[in-house]
């Protein structure tokens, strides 16, 4: 099976969704529905949750799961989605590394790492005009505090464009 649909199911989930690195190697086929658009997550406590995705997110997450179906059809494997070579759970290790790889490829040089696409997650929905609490509904904080770390994200980019485009900026 390609490492490439592997990486970039990765991260397309974690763009389109906002999970933890531990809630996305943990989730199962029976958690996701691509024909409506959500996962099922457990997070910190097993504590579930709802989260939307997007239609290309689920587009490429059944293009992988048919190249995975394929590629293990005569082993037993994991019930979890992200599968290593030997048709068990990936580790967070092997994401990072996935994740890290995709980027050079693409010619970024700065480091990726899982978390990253939380926050970009987090911050492309606020500023897309998202409230604070359907956002700690999706991340799965406890505390709407935990939440408002990304109005600070926000703020600064406000700040920005008042700068650039105020006419005493």
């Amino acid at each position: 099976m390609q490492v490439a649909i592997n990486g970039l199911c990765i991260v397309s989930l974690f763009y389109a969704t906002g999970l933890r690195v531990s809630e996305l190697i943990n989730l199962q086929l029976e958690n996701v529905n691509t024909k409506e658009g959500w996962v099922l997550a457990f997070g910190k406590g097993r504590k579930q949750r709802f989260v939307p995705m997007h239609q290309e997110a689920c587009i490429l997450l059944e293009r992988y799961l048919f190249e995975r179906n394929a590629h293990f059809a005569t082993k037993e494997t994991d019930s979890e989605i992200f599968l290593n070579k030997q048709g068990k759970k990936i580790s967070r290790i092997s994401v990072w590394k996935d994740i890290e790889m995709l980027g050079r490829q693409a010619g970024i040089s700065t480091p990726l790492h899982p978390h990253l696409f939380r926050h970009t997650f987090a911050s492309h929905l606020l500023q897309g005009g998202a409230d604070l609490r359907s956002l700690q509904e999706m991340l799965g904080h406890e505390s709407l505090n935990t939440t408002q770390i990304y109005t600070h994200v926000n703020i600064q980019d406000i700040r920005a464009k008042h700068r650039k485009f105020h006419p005493r900026g």
